[in-house]
């Protein structure tokens, strides 16, 4: 590819990203399906793999949240507040696995496997026992001060409950995933509908969109909950030796903790855990994307270390996409910036997941030709 041409590419992709995430984190009102942003953030992460003097500091990247104006005051943490790497298949979750045994200098590693719960990711921060302020993830080291919306939720101790089998941290900070049940989620649309409001799209942009209302009785009526996954960090007191133990502690403290967390000795192990947890993905009454899966030892946790937007001992196998069928409006060609002709199918528009999808690229003439799209056609439509 013509320098030019890959500047160009480089442009496009990093505005494209830049604009879905301002719709998904700031609008709360995603317009891509989650595949394809995938596949234009690992296209763009390949290209500046092959050319790093094209990095830039604003590159979609080099963030780990979102960066977005907001009406609240920042709060930087203590600890950085990654996002995860993900991983799409076994022998992805064995190169993985790989790169952990590699910087840990441990070829016998034991994990955690968890739900990934597809809510907001928050740190709340405790001193002495008692709530004293909490913040969103935002680019991973500063984020949003949302204490008064979650002083406001019933279901977040403002107290801690003293544990019994260690003392009480002087500061504790506690992470963890709001979220609302898919059943709690079905009647407040229910209630916003016969108001006349606007619906949410899916339980997580009805979350974040309630845990960053101005009027904190608003937040207070949304049916918000807490998954605490994680101990960010304590002063005053030393933490377990592991992972596992660590949920245990959040358990004493009065939180509750990710469903069903197993401990593992062996890859195969973790493996089938992630097919169980996609298996068991419809029955459950809260949405989750993925399974995480974390290294239980948090002192190799510390020796395998992080990169620049993840923890390199922690990573998500991301579901298989979600499938819906829809009918073909049109085919349009949309004509790139590089002069380039892209055919789309205009759809008829359908919700997968909580995304509304009403186009999708049909890649070049020769892939119409093979799978023989017409209009009219109905097809199947999928959405990681």
């Amino acid at each position: 590819m013509a320098d030019n041409d890959l500047q160009h590419r480089l442009d496009d992709l990093r505005h494209a990203l830049d604009q879905w995430a301002f719709e998904y984190f700031v609008l709360d009102q995603p317009t891509v399906p989650d595949a394809e942003y995938d596949a234009r953030m690992n296209e763009l992460r390949a290209i500046e793999a092959d050319h790093p003097e094209l990095v830039t500091a604003e590159s979609p990247t080099q963030r780990v949240g979102s960066f977005q104006q907001s009406d609240f005051s920042e709060v930087i943490h203590p600890r950085p507040l990654l996002s995860l790497s993900n991983v799409y298949s076994r022998e992805e979750l064995d190169a993985w696995a790989a790169r952990a045994e590699r910087f840990s200098g441990s070829s016998a590693l034991a994990f955690v496997t968890e739900p990934k719960i597809d809510g907001l990711a928050v740190a709340l921060t405790y001193v002495k026992g008692r709530f004293d302020h909490a913040a969103t993830r935002g680019n991973g080291m500063v984020g949003d001060d949302i204490s008064a919306n979650i002083r406001a939720i019933r279901s977040i101790p403002v107290n801690l409950r003293e544990p019994q089998s260690f003392s009480m941290p002087e500061t504790i900070e506690i992470r963890g995933e709001i979220y609302i049940r898919k059943s709690d989620f079905e009647r407040l649309n229910h209630g916003i509908a016969e108001t006349g409001g606007k619906l949410f799209m899916n339980p997580r942009n009805a979350a974040a969109g309630s845990i960053r209302q101005k009027d904190t009785a608003i937040t207070a009526q949304r049916p918000l909950r807490l998954f605490a996954y994680q101990i960010g960090y304590t002063f005053g007191a030393s933490l377990p030796a592991t992972h596992f133990d660590t949920l245990g502690w959040l358990h004493e403290l009065g939180f509750t903790t990710s469903l069903d967390a197993a401990r593992h000795t062996s890859l195969d192990d973790v493996w089938r855990a992630c097919e169980t947890w996609l298996e068991r993905r419809p029955e459950l009454d809260f949405e989750i994307d993925g399974t995480v899966i974390k290294v239980d030892s948090l002192q190799l946790q510390e020796e395998i270390g992080f990169v620049a937007r993840e923890p390199r001992w922690a990573t998500a196998y991301k579901f298989p996409a979600i499938q819906q069928t829809t009918t073909v409006r049109d085919i349009i060609i949309n004509v790139g910036r590089t002069g380039t002709l892209n055919p789309l199918a205009l759809l008829e528009p359908v919700n997968i997941g909580g995304v509304t999808v009403k186009r999708a690229t049909l890649h070049n003439e020769d892939e119409i030709a093979r799978k023989d799209i017409r209009i009219g056609d109905t097809v199947i439509v999928q959405r990681a």
